[in-house]
């Protein structure tokens, strides 16, 4: 049976390359293009053979993998919550569900791959996007089924569902300028993540917007977890003008900030915002300022493209993007004088 793969063999060209060819679209040089459609005429392709084949002999079974060892991944509110929009969706839909947590990309691609070619499940979640990412492209050129929870890197042609990061930095970032603050820090996650990089262009781009400085020495990445953002927050202070209010791009990370603050005494001195709205952010003290992704609806709406793919409801990529929502809280109620 022909596969995409051969198909890229054949043209010269990557197994994403010939996906983008046949959904369409126009970043491809109409030469490549010319080349690919040759080769899919000569071997006599059809797409998503694979996934038809298989649908005979289906698992009733949906992996969802997590990137993250299981003691960091289930310590953060924000992927039991997303399991629980995941598991909701499958219930009732005749489906299990199969978790996979691992410490690094290339375990997650060994873990996942793992699924697919011992047949254990019908379909993949996989719950981190990253540049360059090798487990899409695997993914792709087994026309495996799978939903990413995130944005795919280069406008790949696959499902995902995802909220807007970049106005998640937006947000949180005109809410303390509207506060007076002039010297705005960052703590961001890994750099090589999506998320990372849209909730820091967010970040950079109200900022240029407003007339203020882009201070590197502000900037910090780490864990998405209270220890990355204790430890960001201790790198900012340590600036000789540390920065008087600070995004945090995730909910743990702005909780580990608030810690290093009160130990310093400079809680109502240096305003914290986080993301995700975890349902313990409004119990700490100071309760923390954030922007709410649904991260429920993120699962469950994977979930449901998931299984309509399965059962081909529906053809062809599916995007979705959810909305966000600044919740104000007391780590950032003051005024810059």
């Amino acid at each position: 049976m022909t596969t995409i793969r051969d198909v890229a063999k054949a043209a010269g060209v990557a197994p994403s390359t010939v996906s983008r060819v046949l959904s369409g679209s126009s970043r491809i040089s109409p030469a490549t293009q010319e080349r690919v459609r040759a080769a899919v005429a000569k071997l006599n392709y059809y797409p998503n053979a694979i996934a038809r084949s298989l649908a005979g002999r289906a698992t009733h079974t949906i992996g969802i993998v997590i990137a993250r060892p299981a003691q960091q991944a289930l310590a953060n509110p924000f992927f039991p919550e997303l399991m629980r929009g995941v598991g909701t969706c499958l219930q009732g839909r005749n489906y299990n569900l199969l978790l996979s947590m691992t410490g690094s990309p290339a375990e997650e691609r060994t873990a996942c791959m793992r699924m697919v070619h011992h047949r254990q499940v019908d379909g993949v979640i996989l719950t981190s996007s990253r540049t360059h990412d090798r487990l899409i492209d695997e993914l792709m050129a087994e026309e495996f089924p799978f939903v990413l929870v995130g944005r795919a890197d280069d406008q790949l042609p696959v499902n995902w569902v995802n909220n807007d990061n970049a106005a998640v930095g937006a947000m949180a970032v005109e809410h303390l300028i509207s506060r007076g603050h002039r010297r705005i820090g960052l703590i961001a996650g890994p750099p090589d993540l999506t998320v990372t990089i849209d909730r820091r262009r967010g970040f950079e781009e109200t900022l240029a917007r407003a007339g203020l400085p882009l201070t590197p020495k502000h900037q910090v990445n780490g864990a998405f977890t209270k220890e990355g953002g204790y430890r960001g927050m201790g790198q900012l202070l340590s600036q000789p003008e540390p920065p008087t209010a600070v995004f945090c791009t995730d909910d743990a990370m702005a909780v580990g900030a608030l810690m290093a603050l009160k130990e310093r005494d400079l809680v109502r001195q240096v305003a914290v915002v986080g993301v995700n709205d975890d349902p313990l952010t409004a119990l700490i003290d100071p309760s923390l300022t954030t922007v709410r992704i649904p991260v429920f609806e993120l699962g469950n709406t994977a979930a449901q493209i998931l299984v309509d793919q399965l059962r081909g409801v529906v053809q062809g990529p599916r995007q979705v993007i959810l909305p966000s929502q600044l919740v104000v809280r007391e780590s950032t109620n003051w005024t810059l004088a």
